[in-house]
This record gives structure tokens, C-alpha cells and sequence, in this order.
């Protein structure tokens, strides 16, 4: 189809197609002065593509239970490591010192040198001007202390003499109720260089003798009574850890005998 100018006939130029695609970032350029169309850049306004917004981060607070547990476990292992050196510190002591620290104990081998200084052996029924005795002279035979746990009143001639022997002698009111007495059996029965029995005339319902050193309490459950058994026991002995507990009387009452008359 031709078309009519003022300078003759002009015909519409033929665009031949080749087939291609223009090549990105040619056509469509856009540039200013070019007379091409412009395409869009998205978003509009051709300011470039909007930056990718940051995600706000949203604070969860502490987690105190964590926190409370470390605490509680660290605090506990200082308590562990302190009380093992405290208890690493007194079992440094000698055991003079650590008897003398029980309180309520009295101590006759300061208050009365001359009653513990040794045992004689004697026949017969003994007055004794401690009781229950803490020491002096004995029957040459002794209670058997391998955690001998009596019914009935012994003779204080033969506990004495396992005093010597470092035994630790647990004595309590007959009327103790059973349960205290059970509590205090269960310290002795079978554990060597311990024995028990019940006591007439006991000012306190439980006290506990070793070779110069006596300690009364009023119930089983006292801590002081582990105090003593563990700090006394073989430790107060005046003939030495060897001195024998088995081989004793077995036999109660308090008419001193020989082994002999069991």
C-alpha cells in the first residue's frame, strides 16, 4: 500500500523478522534520548528493586530455669568441698582434742588424774566413786565387748576392765522406753569394742563411759552418742588397740565373777 506525501509516493518499509529475540537489557533499554520504549522496572517509578526487608527479632526473655539449676548444683558442690575440708580438718585433730570438743562430756582424766591412771586387779565387789564407773581398779576379767547387747544390769568390776581395754560402755534407764533402747542397740549390736546394759539409779536416761570420759544424754536420737562411740572407741584404751574383747564374761548380774563361774 503506498501512501501520499508531499514528495511522492512513499511506500510503508517492510520489516523482515529473523527470528531472534533481542537480546536482554537491549531492547526496551529505556534509555533517555533512545526514542525506544522503556519498560518498567518492578515497583514502579524505576527506582530499582525494593531491598529485602530484615526480619524483626521478638526477645523471648531469660530462661531462669536453666539458670536457677546451675546455680543450685554449683552452690551445692561449694557446700560438698567446704564440708569435706572442715571434716578433713577435724579428723586432723588429735582425738584428745575432738572428745574435748562433745559438749556436756566430762572429762576425768583432767578432773581426776589420780581415779585414771590405771587399773588394779581385785577380787570381790568394788565402791566405785564415779557411776556408772569411768575407771579404776576391776576383776581381772572382763564384759565381753563385741557389740554385746545385755538385758540385765552387769557387774561394774568387769565393764570397767573392758574400759581399759578400749571399750565404750552404753548404759540407760531400765524403764527407757523400748524403742529408745532398739535405737541404741542398733549403735552397738555387733560392732567390737562396744556392749550395753541397763543401769539402777541413772540420773539421765542414757550414759556413756570410756576409760575417763563420760557423757549423758537424755534420748537415742542425741548426736553426741555417735560423737562418742566414734571418737572414744580404742582411742581411750590404757593397754593399747590390741587388748582383747572377746573371751569375756558373758553371764549379767552385778556380782563380780571369774570366767570360770559363767
Amino acid at each position: 500500500m503506498s501512501i501520499s506525501t508531499p514528495g511522492g509516493p512513499e511506500r510503508r518499509p517492510t520489516v523482515v523478522s529473523t527470528g531472534k529475540k533481542p537480546a536482554a537489557g537491549k531492547a526496551g533499554s529505556g534509555k533517555p534520548g533512545s526514542g525506544k520504549p522503556g519498560t518498567s522496572r518492578a515497583g514502579g517509578g524505576g527506582k530499582g528493586p525494593r531491598k529485602p526487608i530484615a526480619p524483626v527479632k521478638v526477645s523471648q526473655g531469660r530462661s531462669w530455669g536453666p539458670i536457677a539449676l546451675f546455680t543450685a548444683v554449683g552452690l551445692l558442690a561449694v557446700a560438698i568441698i567446704g564440708y569435706g575440708a572442715w571434716a578433713t580438718f577435724q579428723g586432723s585433730k588429735p582425738w584428745e582434742d575432738r572428745a574435748n570438743a562433745i559438749d556436756g562430756m566430762v572429762n576425768f582424766r583432767e578432773k581426776d588424774p589420780e581415779l585414771v591412771k590405771g587399773g588394779n586387779h581385785q577380787q570381790g565387789s568394788i565402791q566405785y566413786s564415779v557411776l556408772p564407773p569411768v575407771a579404776g581398779p576391776h576383776n581381772d576379767a572382763w564384759q565381753n565387748c563385741m557389740g554385746d547387747v545385755y538385758d540385765a544390769p552387769i557387774a561394774n568390776e568387769h565393764a570397767v576392765h573392758s574400759l581399759e581395754h578400749g571399750a565404750v560402755w552404753v548404759t540407760y534407764q531400765p524403764n527407757l522406753p523400748a524403742d529408745q533402747v532398739e535405737k541404741l542397740a542398733g549403735k552397738v549390736r555387733g560392732n567390737e569394742k562396744l556392749f550395753m546394759s541397763p543401769y539402777e539409779g541413772l540420773d539421765k536416761p542414757i550414759s556413756l563411759q570410756a576409760w575417763g570420759y563420760q557423757l549423758k544424754v537424755d534420748n537415742a536420737d542425741d548426736g553426741r552418742i555417735d560423737e562418742f562411740i566414734k571418737t572414744l572407741k580404742v582411742n581411750a584404751s590404757i593397754e593399747g588397740p590390741t587388748a582383747l574383747c572377746n573371751q569375756g564374761v558373758t553371764a549379767t548380774g552385778t556380782t563380780p565373777r571369774q570366767l570360770q563361774q559363767q
